[in-house]
This record gives C-alpha cells, sequence and structure tokens, in this order.
C-alpha cells in the first residue's frame, strides 16, 4: 500500500469521536449522577470549541477548493457535511442522556423542574428572586421588521421572545433577551419540601417573569425560545510593526467577538414563522444549516451544577499526595533533588510541592535568578505570586509569557503586565512561534560554583487545572539536562541563538528528528529479530509523517500501543498496515493530559515526557520541550503508569478504524481495572513502603 493510499482518520470526525466519549461518561449509570451532568456540560464546552475553532478553520478552508484537501485530509464541503450530520446525530442522543439524567434524579429527590410546573409557594419565591437578583442584569432588544437582528455574542444564550399588544390585533412582534449568566448562577436552588429538592433555570426564571417585563410596554409574551451563535474564534494578528505584541493581541481580542458565525443552534420546537423571521435577518441560507437543539443551550454552565449536599451523587476524590520524598514538611526540596530526580504526578501529588519550590527559591539566599515559561496560569495564580515575592526578595526573574494561549489571552495579558509591574524581565513568546513548553529554571551560587534546578513538564503551571488534569513533571539539577534548558531560555532571549541538543527534543529545531530516530532504531530492531516495542500517551496524534513512520515500524513487526485520549489519525488494526497496533482512551474523572514515550531500544529502555502532543503545530510550529528521563527510579515510575493505563479495562475505549468507542472490557476472570484509581493506589503504597523503610521504630520503655 503506497503512502498516499494509507489509512487517515480525518482529524475533525476523529475529534467528535473523542467527545462521543464524554457522553458516554454522561451516559453511564456508574459515574456519579451529579458528575453525569456535568460530563453533560463538558461535552457542550467542548463541542463550543470545536465549532469556533475547528469548524471556522473548515469553512474558511472552503473558499481554497481543491488546494484545501491537503490541509485538512479532505474537501471541506464532504467534511462539512459529515460533521453536521455526526453533529445531530450527538445532539439527539445528548437530549436522551439528559432526560435519562432527569428522571434519576427525580428518583434521587432532585428535581429541575420549569415555570409552568412551580406550585404556588415556588412562584412567589420566583417573583421575588426575580425582582431582586434578576431584572436589573435584563436588557430586552425589540427585533424590528425594518432594522437588522441585534448582533448575538458568543458564548452567549439568548431567549427570541413572540410578543402581542395587550389590547389590540397589531401583527406579532419580537424581542431578545440574552440570559445573564456572567452574573447570576443558571441553577436558582428552589426551597426545599422535606427531602425533595428543586432546582429551576434561570431561563425559565426569566419566562415566568417575561410580563413583568413588557406589560410596562403594552405587551404580552406569547413564548420564548433559546437560541444561540457560535462565532469564528480565530485570532488575526495585524501586520503593523508600530504596534507591541500586546497591543495587537489585545485588538484581536476585539475582532474575535466579532468573528464570523459557524453556528445556530435554536429550539427545536420553535414556531416556523419565528425560525424563518429569524434566519431572514441574520442572512441565514440553506448552507448555513441551523441546528434543531432542545430546550436549553449552553449547556456548558452544568458543569457548575449545585451539589446540594449529595456528597454520595459526587467524586469525592482523595486529597493529593505528597511525593515519598517530600513528605517532611520542614525539607529543603532544593535540597532534595540533589540526591533524587523527582517525578510529581498530578492530580494524584500534590501540586502544592512546584508552589513550594518556587516560594523557597525566592528566599534562599543562594538563588540568583529564576527563569520560567506561562502558558495558561490560574486567575489568582500562586505561581506568579511566587515569582513577585522572589523579585521583592532581589531575585532576577525573567517570564516568557505567551500572549497567544487561545482563551486565555486576557488572562495572560494581565499577568505579563503584573509581573513587568514588578520588575521581572517579561519576555512575550517568540515571533511566529507558541510558547508552548512548560520549564522554569532556577540557578544559585553555591560555595562559588553555579547549581541549577531545572523543571520540564507536561502539563501547565496553573494549581487549577492541576486538580482535574493528570500531568506529570520532571524535576532534576542533572548537568545533562540543565545545560539544555539553559539552551532554550538563552532561545527566547535572542532568537538568534537556538542552541545545540544532545539531550532535550527541542521543536521546532529537533524534535521530529529525534522521535524519527528512535522509530527507526526500533524498526532495525525488529527486523533482526529483537525486541523493538513502543509505547506512547498523548492528547493527540494527527502528525501524517509520525503516523507513517508508526505504520511503516508496523509493518516491520514493532509491538506499537498508544494511549490518545482525543484525536488519533491512525487508523488501528487495518491489515497490512498496523495490525501490530493497538490504541485505547481513557475519559474518566481526570483529564488525561500527559505525554510519554518508552522505545525499547534493544533492551536499554529509552523514556522522555514532553510538553507536545505528535502534531503538526507542535513539531514544526510551536517551541516544545521533550526531555528524557534517566533516572532508574523514575523510569520504573513512568512504566508503571504506563503498564497500569493499559491494564485498565472499565473506562477505557479501544481506538478502532471505524471509531466504535467500544469499552474494553475483563476477559474471563481478569479484575476490573479502573486506571486512575489504580494509579493513585500505586503512588500511595509507594510512599508508604518508602515511609516504613526510613522511619525509624521507637524504643519501647521497659
Amino acid at each position: 500500500m503506497s503512502k498516499t493510499h494509507l489509512p487517515y482518520i480525518n482529524r475533525e470526525i476523529a475529534w467528535l469521536s473523542f467527545n462521543e466519549r464524554v457522553l458516554q461518561e454522561a451516559a453511564d449509570p456508574t459515574t456519579p449522577l451529579i458528575e453525569r451532568v456535568k460530563f453533560l456540560g463538558i461535552f457542550s464546552n467542548n463541542r463550543d470549541e470545536f465549532y469556533r475553532v475547528r469548524v471556522a478553520s473548515v469553512k474558511r478552508m472552503l473558499k481554497l477548493g481543491k488546494s484545501a484537501i491537503p490541509l485538512i485530509g479532505g474537501d471541506p464541503k464532504e467534511i462539512l457535511d459529515t460533521i453536521l450530520k455526526k453533529v445531530i446525530e450527538q445532539q439527539n442522543r445528548f437530549e436522551e442522556v439528559y432526560q435519562e439524567i432527569l428522571k434519576e434524579l427525580a428518583r434521587n429527590n432532585i428535581f429541575i423542574i420549569n415555570e409552568k410546573q412551580l406550585d404556588l409557594t415556588q412562584k412567589n419565591f420566583v417573583k421575588e428572586y426575580f425582582t431582586e437578583e434578576i431584572i436589573s442584569d435584563l436588557f430586552p432588544i425589540m427585533v424590528d421588521e425594518n432594522k437588522s437582528f441585534p448582533y448575538l455574542k458568543d458564548k452567549s444564550s439568548y431567549l427570541f421572545v413572540k410578543l402581542a399588544a395587550a389590547e389590540s390585533k397589531k401583527k406579532n412582534k419580537f424581542a431578545l433577551i440574552e440570559v445573564p449568566t456572567k452574573n447570576i448562577s443558571r441553577f436558582v436552588v428552589l426551597p426545599a419540601k422535606a427531602n425533595k429538592k428543586y432546582i429551576i433555570l434561570l431561563d425559565d426564571v426569566i419566562r415566568f417573569c417575561l410580563n413583568d417585563i413588557f406589560a410596562v410596554y403594552g405587551l404580552n409574551a406569547i413564548e420564548a425560545y433559546n437560541i444561540k451563535l457560535t462565532r469564528d474564534a480565530e485570532l488575526d494578528i495585524d501586520n503593523d510593526v508600530s504596534q507591541s505584541m500586546m497591543e495587537k493581541i489585545a485588538k484581536g481580542l476585539k475582532q474575535r467577538k466579532k468573528g464570523l458565525p459557524v453556528r445556530l443552534v435554536y429550539d427545536g420546537s420553535m414556531a416556523k414563522d419565528m425560525l424563518q423571521f429569524m434566519m431572514k435577518k441574520l442572512n441565514f441560507g440553506k448552507k448555513d444549516a441551523p441546528i434543531p437543539g432542545g430546550r436549553y443551550h449552553n449547556f456548558k454552565d452544568f458543569i457548575s451544577f449545585p451539589n446540594l449536599g449529595r456528597t454520595d451523587l459526587t467524586y469525592n476524590n482523595p486529597h493529593p499526595l505528597n511525593h515519598k520524598y517530600l513528605s517532611s514538611p520542614n525539607s529543603s526540596i532544593l535540597n532534595t533533588i540533589k540526591h533524587h530526580d523527582l517525578l510529581l504526578i498530578y492530580p494524584y501529588q500534590s501540586f502544592d510541592h512546584i508552589i513550594s519550590l518556587l516560594r523557597e527559591a525566592s528566599v534562599e539566599p543562594s538563588v540568583e535568578n529564576i527563569k520560567i515559561t506561562l502558558y495558561r496560569v490560574a486567575d489568582s495564580s500562586k505561581i506568579a505570586n511566587a515569582l513577585i515575592n522572589a523579585i521583592k526578595n532581589g531575585k532576577q526573574v525573567t517570564v516568557v509569557v505567551e500572549l497567544q494561549a487561545r482563551f486565555d489571552e486576557e488572562n495572560n495579558i494581565y499577568w505579563a503586565n503584573k509581573l513587568q509591574e514588578e520588575g521581572a524581565t517579561v519576555i512575550y513568546g517568540v515571533p511566529k512561534l507558541k510558547v508552548h513548553s512548560k520549564l522554569f529554571l532556577i540557578t544559585a551560587r553555591e560555595k562559588n560554583k553555579i547549581v541549577q534546578y531545572a523543571h520540564v513538564g507536561t502539563g501547565n503551571f496553573n494549581e487549577k487545572t492541576a486538580k482535574i488534569y493528570t500531568d506529570c513533571s520532571l524535576i532534576t539539577c542533572d548537568k545533562r539536562i540543565t545545560d539544555e534548558v539553559s539552551n532554550v531560555f538563552a532561545f527566547f532571549t535572542d532568537n538568534f541563538k537556538i542552541g545545540t541538543y544532545k539531550h532535550l527534543a527541542v521543536s521546532p529545531f529537533n524534535m521530529r528528528k529525534t522521535f524519527i530516530a528512535l522509530i527507526n532504531k526500533e524498526i532495525a530492531h525488529a527486523k533482526a529479530k529483537k525486541t523493538a516495542a513502543i509505547f506512547i500517551k498523548v492528547n493527540n496524534l494527527v502528525d501524517r509523517e509520525m503516523i507513517n513512520k508508526l505504520y511503516e515500524a508496523s509493518k516491520a513487526g514493532v509491538k506499537i500501543k498508544l494511549i490518545i485520549r482525543g484525536i488519533c489519525s491512525l487508523a488501528c488494526g487495518v491489515e497490512g498496515v498496523s495490525d501490530n497496533i493497538e490504541g485505547v482512551s481513557i475519559v474518566d474523572k481526570y483529564l488525561e493530559h500527559s505525554r510519554i514515550f518508552i522505545f525499547a531500544n534493544g533492551g536499554e529502555e529509552k523514556y522522555f515526557i514532553s510538553s507536545a502532543d505528535w502534531m503538526s503545530r507542535n513539531l514544526d510550529n510551536r517551541c516544545e520541550v521533550a526531555v528524557p528521563v534517566y533516572d532508574r527510579e523514575v523510569q520504573k515510575q513512568l512504566k508503571a503508569i504506563i503498564d497500569i493505563q493499559l491494564s485498565g479495562n472499565t473506562k477505557a475505549r479501544i481506538l478502532d478504524k471505524k471509531l466504535s468507542n467500544k469499552y474494553k472490557v475483563p476477559v474471563g476472570r481478569q479484575k476490573k481495572v479502573r486506571a486512575q484509581e489504580e494509579l493513585y493506589n500505586f503512588l500511595l503504597n509507594d510512599k508508604n513502603n518508602y515511609l516504613k523503610k526510613t522511619t525509624k521504630p521507637t524504643k519501647t520503655a521497659v
């Protein structure tokens, strides 16, 4: 089979298959009930971003015609048609799951009711709540036949209201009301009755009180339907050399808010005359394909569904563990790193170790400077505050802030300004390259010698996401690593200083070549009848060159196992192409985010962790870092992580060419293994065993 005929799964279709796995979690009766509601929110939020980014890109490709096919792997029109068909199928399944969950909530004495189901006490409560909390945030806009349709914000949902004059038979009028979820919770908890809990959505509170809004204008509300518009989220950066990157990003953010529409979702029960009127006013044609939905949109708000005190219906995750070498509260982390490379695995282990390390470095007299990359940070970032504390203690602090981290641009602009005001040297990324690497470098002068401590990780320096994203960090003072991390920071400061890398794999310089060389070695071992195997754990596997190389390895006899959370364009198990490739995707209570690579290497296994997925953008258009793991103990930990995840058979789906998303299930007498819980137990046992060995027994008095 020639390379031109090798099987590839379209990126967009593979992404929809991933989001289907999220929807499976909402449908799974073994998932705690309120978590099932939240998975509906995650599914909805994912789909919004998919339309804002990926569908918007495919629509732009339509203008390129046949020349777009190599860029997106298929005809844009056919891809859009397939997307629409799949989205409607998933939307129908979404509505089924939502109705199933409503029934299950009711069986647990939790009722989501609408404005037509309120009793007298509830009606009085809703009226009072509306008057005191909501009405001041509502700004209805009359929709005039002779004027253009009002501007619809991205990410917002609206009630499209049909009105009639109270005392005449004049033609119906229309109005638009934004549901104000930025200031008010989407969920209004009503007074409980005995052991029964009641919730009404903000949309329905507004519906119930519509006449209180319009009566003053002599109008009665007849009906109201939810609508939502999704816009292209591409951030256009102009080439005005007179503007700073900060100014360009700020300008691009304003333009994004007015991006072209890519999707209109409406309540499928909307009256035809209302739909036709709205479509006409929005200048939407048949090709724009509005999507009929249910009574409510913006289900992303369901991520924040109230727990109502029902801990039995939520995940009650164990408290993050301290690393076994960092269990003593008074021990120096810097000193510990001199004796051990540390692998921190989140959220099973505490991200506080990173904050504590930076805090210690900010005070330690021997530390002279700290350099760090920031891609996405928390709103009230403890990381940033530790850096500010370092500045106040006389340390030199250099911060590389990536202003183009999609949807985090405003937050990053804020912290860039704040850090600069405090005295940090702030570097705004690299021209034409996103800085996605997760690095920091602490430099100290100890006994007149320079000692450096480096961090290379798979996830962002964000204490909030570290509670729900599975990531890992390698912290080391191995000079082979620290010297080359120093080279990366030198490149950020002076883009002409690319540096040389014998240990790190740094994109766009040598990462692709490094991984291809490692795969080629496995191919050579397989042809020589030696052990040849590759383990790859990434979020997304899309890059064609890397997929072709894995196909080549499979045909040579290399055993390849993949753990891909999201998009997998490689087709597993295709006869004569990928017979030796098996893949699974784990979607569970934590979001799998770490990137880990293991190559058998003829018995001398090579281990890497990385900030990069195998996508063209990561390998060619971003600054990413993969770090080799040399410490034998850390290697064993990484091997254990992969083995545990591959043994999972309850929340893992089999990746196949048909995108069937079948669950991997226990075979025969195999025990059920939930990989995420098993990994926590592994780390807990490892820590306890270490503490038993190192804790001296107390002498008993005679």
